[in-house]
């Protein structure tokens, strides 16, 4: 059996967003549980540029990596508490979250088993990046500017958060 390239970068990148996600939810240091998150939002955009959804993968880098995980890491940085020495960071619902886990993982997989998946044939716009972006401003216009003023609340919200009192 043999795998063309694409093949192969598929399953390189699947391999490191199964690795990395593992880490993010493992590892005991929060900073390097978000430099990892950083890993896996890259790669899945390296799956979207896979797809052919190039609009999608610079969404996921800008907007993810880019805004997102750039302002967690800032607020793990300014927010002294979380370095301290006196916070316990372990879990004591491991077996609890892993029986959950593993519910999920079956209904899923029985529901991806049991779906008929539909495959579109008709080609996709010649550009469609320039589409979505028309649609962004037009028709979708108010719900993407709530999704910049949720942002900036984000943003708001962990300078306060990181502030210290009666500074």
């Amino acid at each position: 059996m043999e795998f063309s390239p694409s093949q192969l970068i598929f399953y390189l990148l699947s391999f490191i967003i199964i690795v990395s996600s593992i880490y993010v939810v493992t590892l005991k240091n929060i900073f390097h549980s978000a430099i990892f998150l950083i890993l896996t939002l890259f790669s899945v955009a390296g799956i979207f540029i896979l797809l052919g959804a190039e609009f999608l993968a610079v969404s996921q880098v800008l907007i993810y990596v880019g805004a997102v995980s750039v302002l967690m890491i800032f607020a793990i940085m300014l927010t002294s508490r979380l370095a301290s020495k006196k916070i316990v960071q372990s879990n004591e619902q491991v077996t609890t979250a892993i029986f959950i886990c593993a519910g999920f993982l079956l209904i899923s997989l029985g529901s991806f088993a049991n779906t008929v998946w539909r495959v579109n044939m008709e080609p996709l716009p010649e550009n469609n990046i320039m589409t979505i972006g028309q649609l962004l401003m037009t028709d979708y216009v108010l719900p993407f500017e709530v999704v910049s003023i949720v942002l900036l609340a984000a943003l708001i919200g962990a300078i306060v958060l990181s502030r210290k009192a009666g500074a």
